[in-house]
């Protein structure tokens, strides 16, 4: 998909974005082809799930400051970061293409700790061994220095999202319901010259995140398919209220979370299907307590992520915002893409030294570049 025409002598080039999620279901890796500013072209993308015992391991390290203990870190972010090697080398065998044709990587790597009041977060994987198995740069760290600037370091997709807003009616709220739910708000005007002059973006508050740990503790699945579970229960308001009696609601964005920051205690002791409808209400509820932080409400949500395949999360968005609440295939992209090509972007844009988070974004005290550059070894 083409957007408006980049600045003068901006060059185009191809980028892999590779994302592991908070939901820990695998590895989304996705080709665009951009000048890492007003100009995205979109490509293949693939996705490649985790087996249970490796997302169990991944489990086992949230919470865990990778810095603090390295010996236990090590072995699955090595793990982790060959398994995004195959990722690319499947992906450009998908379309056809050589790591000659690709200019660079966007590695998030996998988030095991995020504290930004602490100035931390901790991505794991190593981009000096994924450059040397693909032959490719790569682009890794993307939120260390904004978090050690003062900022959330999340969300990190948002200028990706107004680069492709432009042309959309606005205003307009993109909202990613991964592990975590984010949103970006994108206010009339168009982005260029690196940055758009309208977007806010925050974290909403938990998106998949409780209902997969409630449907894995529940029937042994890793999620609430269909949502068959939620469509099956009762929303308990009184469990619903004390979810939302909780201060990060009222909280001004920029603000971010982690995956851990939220708990089901209070559906514990409701029937299995009782508990994942409270739960759906709860993700719901939370998005539309971000409202009342936009200059202006959304005309349209577009929702990204995993959440947008839930039935029934779709329908207790619909209800609550009062609005069109679409998947965003609806404007023309790949929902289950849309993060991972964010990570290709910023990747590039970290190599023209263009700013990846804004204050109005994660906090920061200014537009904030960032990225770990790790060459690829090239024979002479």
């Amino acid at each position: 998909m083409s957007k408006s025409m980049p600045e003068q002598g901006a060059e185009m080039h191809w980028a892999v974005g590779l994302m592991s999620g908070t939901s820990l279901d695998g590895i989304d890796a996705a080709l665009i082809r951009s000048d890492g500013d007003t100009l995205v072209e979109t490509g293949a993308f693939a996705s490649f799930p985790y087996d249970k015992d490796f997302r169990t391991a991944l489990r086992g390290l949230l919470g865990c400051d990778s810095a603090r203990h390295r010996d236990r870190v090590a072995p699955i972010a090595g793990e982790l970061t060959l398994r995004h090697a195959a990722a690319v080398q499947a992906l450009l065998r998908q379309a056809e293409m050589t790591s000659g044709q690709i200019r660079v990587i966007g590695f998030h790597g996998h988030t095991t700790l995020h504290e930004p009041q602490a100035h931390l977060t901790c991505q794991i994987g190593d981009g000096a061994l994924l450059a040397q198995e693909t032959g490719i740069d790569v682009v890794c760290n993307f939120r260390q220095h904004d978090v050690a600037e003062g900022g959330e370091g999340a969300p990190f997709a948002p200028l990706y999202h107004a680069a492709l807003a432009s042309g959309w009616a606005k205003p307009v709220a993109v909202l990613n319901i991964g592990g975590v739910a984010n949103v970006t708000w994108i206010g009339p005007g168009e982005a260029g010259a690196g940055t758009p002059p309208a977007v806010i973006a925050f974290d909403t508050g938990p998106g998949n995140a409780l209902i997969d740990d409630w449907a894995e503790r529940c029937l042994g699945e890793p999620i609430d398919r269909g949502g068959a579970l939620a469509t099956a229960g009762r929303v308990n308001a009184a469990a619903l209220a004390r979810l939302m009696d909780n201060p990060y609601f009222e909280r001004r964005p920029p603000k971010s979370l982690d995956r851990e920051d939220f708990d089901s205690g209070p559906v514990s002791a409701l029937t299995a299907a009782d508990g994942a409808a409270t739960l759906t209400a709860f993700t719901a509820a939370a998005v539309a307590a971000a409202v009342r932080h936009f200059p202006a409400p959304p005309t349209r949500w577009l929702v990204t992520g995993g959440g947008r395949l839930n039935p029934a999360i779709m329908a207790a968005l619909a209800g609550r915002l009062g609005v069109s609440v679409v998947p965003i295939e609806a404007a023309g992209c790949n929902g289950d893409a849309l993060e991972a090509q964010a990570f290709a972007y910023l990747a590039l844009r970290s190599l023209r030294g263009l700013p990846l988070s804004l204050p109005s974004t994660t906090g920061v005290p200014r537009p904030m570049t960032g990225g770990v550059l790790h060459p690829a070894r090239r024979a002479a």
